[in-house]
């Protein structure tokens, strides 16, 4: 029975999570009645039987858990126990589709703008994805202690601001979609290439935003969520080919591409060309369509450099983020010439907003190298492994360095 219940929790849970909220509007009163209505299924279920509709009877079984304890803790408080005979007589509608409105609402929630982005981040892989908090604090190199806090106040924020349990109206989606959208891919690159610590990857962290891309996609079949999970998938499909055997970094043009994943590959260009056939798209999806080039592309040499600049061109179109066109630098420069690339570089640097930016320095240093300009190379490599708090990156930068000429 208890394997039973394991595999039930493993599959079900968050589901069930999404619903318990919704109707008892906290989230750690959610989860508590949650677990002990496992709890109890562990010792019913072995004398009376699986009921027919586990699921439902989970449901069932931890909203009235939660009303016996909001009962007993505000047994005097006239208005609380309306709330709780509002809860006994509201049917529980355990349908498919209800479960996935439910999930989406807490998707929307968790990822609400009123949130900080930390926040937002924390508390989605707490409570959609299902993970640990030490399993989020170990992801982002924090203590326990602290990223509990923060998920404590962001349960608080969303009480104290009236948050609603719900998916936007049609007319407030693009705004609050795009919150919804920009929290999974910090999630995915947090995963595909983490911000410090030793370990660039974090199979984990990536992984758990892919999923959560495809449950978005299914719940709500929009282009860019379409175009966000093609860009997941694409940029993920390289995933055994960007490390060596001693975890350091192998960049784009050494990979061995016959470790590319290319079911990834297949699928995430076929969404590509889904959404850019909508008209309907956005920067998510253009970036996939630049990730898609590169991953159809039989080798660095043969990659259509021409096309991808074309699409920076129209990303620049959604965004004039200076990243942006630091990458659309290094496109020209190959397409161009080192020195074509290199006077970007140089205006974006002069402008500042990417001052502590080190892939800016390393992209510099880079293509100084290539022009023989040994000793600004060697200066930008500095800047950049100054910058950097990445194990690997660090190693990479300080081969590169050593490799220039004296």
């Amino acid at each position: 029975m208890k394997s039973l219940l394991d595999q039930i929790y493993q599959t079900e849970s968050r589901q069930i999570l999404s619903t318990l909220i919704r109707l008892l509007g906290d989230f750690d009163l959610a989860e508590e009645a949650m677990h002990e209505a496992f709890a109890i299924a562990l010792q019913k279920w072995e004398i009376d039987g699986v009921p027919d509709n586990p699921r439902a009877w989970l449901i069932s079984t931890a909203r009235f858990k939660a009303i016996d304890h909001l009962r007993r803790q505000t047994r005097f408080d006239y208005s609380i126990d309306t709330v709780t005979n509002e809860l006994v007589a509201e049917e529980i509608e355990s349908n498919e589709q209800h479960i996935e409105d439910d999930q989406l609402r807490l998707i929307f929630t968790c990822c609400h703008p009123a949130l900080a982005e930390e926040a937002r981040l924390a508390l989605t892989l707490r409570e959609v994805c299902g993970m640990t908090t030490e399993e989020v604090a170990r992801a982002f190199l924090q203590k326990p202690t602290t990223l509990a806090q923060r998920i404590v106040r962001a349960k608080n924020k969303i009480r104290e601001a009236g948050i609603p349990y719900e998916v936007p109206e049609t007319a407030q989606l693009a705004e609050r979609l795009n919150s919804v959208l920009q929290v999974i891919y910090l999630i995915f690159n947090e995963g595909y290439s983490a911000s410090n610590g030793e370990l660039l990857v974090q199979h984990d962290l990536a992984s758990e935003a892919i999923r959560l891309g495809r449950l978005l996609a299914q719940l709500l079949p929009e282009p860019e969520v379409d175009g966000l999970l093609a860009l997941m998938l694409l940029q993920d499909s390289r995933r055994s080919a960007r490390l060596d055997a001693n975890g350091d970094l192998i960049t784009l043009d050494d990979q061995d591409r016959s470790l590319w994943d290319q079911q990834q590959i297949r699928e995430g260009c076929k969404l590509v060309i889904q959404t850019l056939r909508t008209q309907r798209f956005g920067s998510f999806t253009l970036q996939a369509a630049i990730a898609a080039v590169h991953a159809e592309a039989p080798s660095f040499e043969q990659t259509d450099w021409q096309q991808i600049v074309g699409l920076y061109d129209a990303l620049m179109q959604y965004t004039n983020s200076p990243v942006v066109r630091l990458n659309q630098a290094v496109a020209i420069a190959m397409l161009q010439g080192p020195a074509a690339g290199l006077v970007t570089i140089e205006q974006l640097l002069a402008e500042g907003e990417l001052k502590n930016y080190h892939l800016i320095y390393a992209a510099k240093a880079d293509l100084c190298r290539r022009l023989q300009q040994f000793t600004a190379a060697r200066m930008a490599y500095q800047q950049a492994l100054c910058l950097t708090q990445q194990g690997p990156e660090q190693r990479f930068l300080q081969r590169r360095l050593a490799e220039l000429p004296i």
